[in-house]
């Protein structure tokens, strides 16, 4: 896997001039645009389109230093429709225009490339299993959040603090099946998983597909059947969450024949007395590779 992750980086270098299509990236990665995007975001820390913007911005600068074409055609170049749009991307980069870069020939930041491989530790071993799920509903409270890498995310937690305890109780009272109790579920992710950018998050309890209406003071999400891939851990709250995450994309993906699919990222989390600990288990959606 990331062999063809390599290769699909090797495109990117090639065509840094040209338009890069993500689905040719995918097909060389041979895997879906979905799992490529989300893959390369937990792999790199960034964004795939940050970083074609920083590369192609990255080898930009070494031609208006160089001087050999005039600051339009390199903004033509790089896929820039003016010299202003290029000039604001090409500060919001290096900090200097491209025009007092040329004339001071000033310092000017660099993306390097970017290769991928797999350093095995085997400190540690990551508990998983594969369920096959039915269709299912989530239903609790929800609320639109910005994503957070690391550390407490506060519109989640002020979110969960105005839950008051008898609705808190009718939520996990709707409880019937695995996951079991109250959970924590990740929808409608923005495929680059980028800090800020927004997310669905229910706070709220799996319970059967033909279950009646949801209570009218609650919010409901269909889950269609499928396959999830199911991952134990346990440590400081909340930094073993949010490392439980990054280490399912940066080393079970890899190394395993599934790639996640579109849908919801449950997790059901217990809390030691003083919460600063917590048992958890990751519910992603995934689907086997053919490999």
């Amino acid at each position: 896997m990331l062999d063809r992750l390599n290769e699909a980086l090797e495109h990117v270098e090639s065509h840094l001039d040209q338009q890069i299509e993500v689905s040719e990236l995918a097909r060389i990665a041979v895997t879906s645009e979905y799992h490529f995007r989300r893959l390369f975001s937990a792999l790199a820390g960034i964004p795939l389109s940050e970083y074609v913007r920083r590369r192609r911005l990255t080898v930009a600068g070494a031609e208006v230093l160089a001087g050999e074409r005039t600051l339009l055609e390199i903004a033509v170049r790089y896929g820039y429709g003016s010299g202003e749009a290029f000039a604001r991307a090409f500060r919001s980069v290096h900090g200097v225009g491209p025009g007092e870069a040329r004339r001071t020939g000033a310092s000017l930041c660099s993306q390097p490339r970017m290769s991928f491989r797999l350093v095995v530790e085997g400190s540690s071993s990551m508990r998983y299993r594969v369920v096959e799920k039915e269709a299912f509903r989530v239903v609790g409270k929800k609320v639109r959040a910005p994503l957070v890498h690391e550390g407490m995310n506060p519109v989640i937690a002020e979110h969960i603090r105005g839950i008051d305890p008898h609705t808190a109780g009718r939520i996990a009272a709707l409880s019937d099946q695995q996951p079991e109790g109250i959970v924590g579920v990740s929808d409608d992710l923005d495929p680059s998983r980028a800090e800020g950018t927004e997310l669905d998050y229910y706070h709220g309890a799996v319970t059967a597909a033909e279950v009646s209406e949801a209570p009218d003071d609650m919010d409901a999400l269909a889950v269609p059947a499928g396959t999830w891939a199911v991952f134990e851990s346990s440590g400081p709250f909340p930094q073993a969450l949010q490392h439980l995450w990054r280490d399912v994309f940066t080393q079970w993906f890899p190394s395993n024949p599934y790639r996640a699919r579109p849908g919801p990222e449950i997790l059901r989390t217990r809390l030691t007395q003083d919460a600063s600990r917590a048992d958890a288990e990751l519910w992603i959606p995934v689907e086997r590779t053919g490999a």
